[in-house]
This record gives C-alpha cells, sequence and structure tokens, in this order.
C-alpha cells in the first residue's frame, strides 16, 4: 500500500508558527528569531557542522520563550487561534488520509500539530513533530536576567547576510562578528547555564530527523512506495532519501533547498494539486505522477481553472532549475 508524507508549515499552514510564538511572547521577537534562523541556515548549509541538523532555531530559542513566560497551555491556545490554513488543506487531508495512509511530518513545534490536527480532524497519532515541554524546566530569577540581558545584545548585532555565500571565507565582516558571538552564546554560555538543559533536550524534527520519521511511519512498506511533500531545508533529507528510494518527492511552493532535490516542483496558491497527484499516486504510483507532471494541466483544466493563479506542475531538470 502506497502513503504520503506531508511537510505542515508551506504545503498545509501558512503559519510560521515559532516565528509567530517568538514574536508574541519576546520583545523585538520577530527579529530575534530571523536571526537566529539565519545562524541556523549557516551552520547547517553553509559551515555543514557535523551533525548538526536543519530546524534547531526551535530549540535555541525556548529558554528566552521561557524567561518570558510561554508556557505549554499558552503556546497551543495562541497557535488554535492564529491557525492559517492554505486553501483547500482540511479537504485535500480529509480527502488523502481516506485513500491511502498519511502523515504529517513537522519541524513544528507539537502543540501547534495538535491544534491544526484539532480544527481538521486529522488523527494526531499520524503526525511527527518537535516535543515541547516547557513546563517541567524551573529557570531561576538570575538566569532569566541573565537571558533577557542576552536578548538585548542580541538584537543589536548586525544582521546574519548569507546571499552568495559558499563557504566561511565568503561571508562579511559584520556578518562573521555576529556569528562569532552567537557561537559563544549558543555553545559556551547558555550551556553553562541550567535553561541549557532545555536545548540539550529538545530534538527539533528536522533534516535526518524527518528522514527518521518516514522511514518510522513505513510500517513495513518499502520508501517506493512513498510520495514526500516538503517545501524547506529541513525537508531536503526527506526529498533526497523518498527520491532515491524510488519514491516520488514534491517540492510544493519551495525554496531552493527543496527545489534542488525533489522530482517535482508545485506552485499553487491552493492544495488541489497535491490532492490530485496523491490520488494518481494511490492508483498508479511513480511513474502515473510522472506522465500526470509531463502533461500537466491538459487534462484537468475543467477542475483547476477556478483557482488563481492557475497551479504549476513541472518534473525539474537541470534546464528549469535555473529559471
Amino acid at each position: 500500500m502506497r502513503q504520503i508524507c506531508i511537510d505542515c508549515e508551506g504545503p498545509l499552514t501558512k503559519n510560521d508558527n515559532a516565528l509567530e510564538i517568538s514574536e508574541y511572547f519576546i520583545p523585538q521577537g520577530g527579529r530575534f528569531f530571523s536571526l537566529i534562523s539565519r545562524y541556523d541556515d549557516f551552520l547547517a548549509d553553509v559551515a555543514k557542522r557535523k551533525g548538526y541538523k536543519a530546524g534547531t532555531t526551535l530549540s535555541l530559542i525556548l529558554p528566552f520563550l521561557k524567561a518570558y513566560g510561554a508556557t505549554n497551555q499558552g503556546i497551543k491556545e495562541y497557535s488554535a487561534s492564529h491557525l492559517l490554513l492554505i486553501p483547500g488543506a482540511k479537504e485535500t487531508l480529509s480527502h488523502l488520509n481516506k485513500k491511502m495512509p498519511t502523515f504529517i511530518i513537522s519541524t513544528s513545534y507539537q502543540p501547534y500539530i495538535e491544534a491544526l490536527c484539532d480544527f481538521v480532524g486529522f488523527p494526531v497519532e499520524n503526525t511527527y513533530s518537535t516535543f515541547l515541554d516547557l513546563d517541567r524546566y524551573q529557570i531561576s530569577f538570575e538566569e532569566i536576567r541573565r537571558l533577557k540581558a542576552l536578548l538585548q545584545e542580541i538584537l543589536k548585532l548586525p544582521f546574519i547576510d548569507l546571499s552568495g555565500v559558499r563557504k566561511k571565507e565568503d561571508l562579511l565582516p559584520s556578518t562573521r562578528r555576529t556569528i562569532s558571538r552567537l557561537e559563544e552564546v549558543f555553545q559556551e554560555e547558555i550551556p553553562s547555564l541550567e535553561c541549557g538543559k532545555i536545548i540539550k533536550e529538545t530534538n527539533p524534527i528536522g533534516g535526518m530527523e524527518k528522514a527518521k520519521a518516514v522511514v518510522d511511519s513505513l510500517k513495513g512498506r518499502e520508501v517506493s512506495q512513498v510520495m514526500y511533500v516538503g517545501d524547506s531545508i529541513t525537508d531536503v533529507e526527506a526529498l533526497r532519501l523518498v527520491s532515491e528510494g524510488g519514491g516520488i518527492s514534491i517540492s510544493f511552493n519551495g525554496n531552493s533547498y527543496a527545489v534542488k532535490v525533489a522530482q517535482i516542483a508545485c506552485i499553487s496558491p491552493h492544495t488541489l494539486p497535491l490532492e490530485i497527484l496523491g490520488e494518481v499516486f494511490c492508483e498508479g504510483g511513480k511513474e502515473a505522477v510522472l506522465k500526470l507532471a509531463k502533461k500537466w494541466p491538459q487534462s484537468l483544466k475543467e477542475k483547476l481553472t477556478p483557482i488563481s493563479p492557475y497551479p504549476r506542475v513541472e518534473i525539474l531538470t537541470h534546464e528549469n532549475l535555473e529559471r
């Protein structure tokens, strides 16, 4: 039996939940999150630090969230009240889950995924996400004060510019200074504090963890029976696993990281193309999906016409990757 594994933020929702809760709980949390996220990108994609996985931003920000009063319930309530679904996502999930085993594999925090499942009626047991339990940690007043001081210092650092950067030597001097200071903060200072346990004990489901989640979801099935849908750097290993294992990998509104390793790119403001591709995969497998992608959208014009802008589906090649 075939199955489909779908990332959450991007293919199913418009949220960037970790950014949004950072903005909600932490003063100037948007800038703080963006800076830490760029640091994360540097470690994963430029430095390629051994053992480092994309998505670690979600653990690095946790001591700061805790210092500013975030709780498990507070995060879930905020997430539930700010869900932004891609049009069609609820119907697509329901349709695909009736057709074949369907899984959500997300780097997002578990309370956010639980809120999504409650809203759309999707079985939470068919999800993989970053386990989060802030309530089990206690931070002393001194550490809270230290974290708040570190936040103010981090906010004053120059932004990390990775445009055109392929190796560390390409970094601008200002970016090098920022990365050097963040290295001290996250590799030396916070680990020496009690709150450092929050980072150490949180395992974001990104990078290889998503690939492991795909394997765990198989339950005896082969990777060749999987369709994986992702959109970002945290999906690269899962997309590659499925591609190399004989399955079908799809970048849905994906960035350059996802597009480089996926077999098919889908650009759409609505999830209907995923529903169509998923149904075709369920009935005919990888070759049927590739055949449909080659002639997209001749046989589907009537079904897709109401969607604007019109959905695009293409098999990725060296030629169209440059577009």
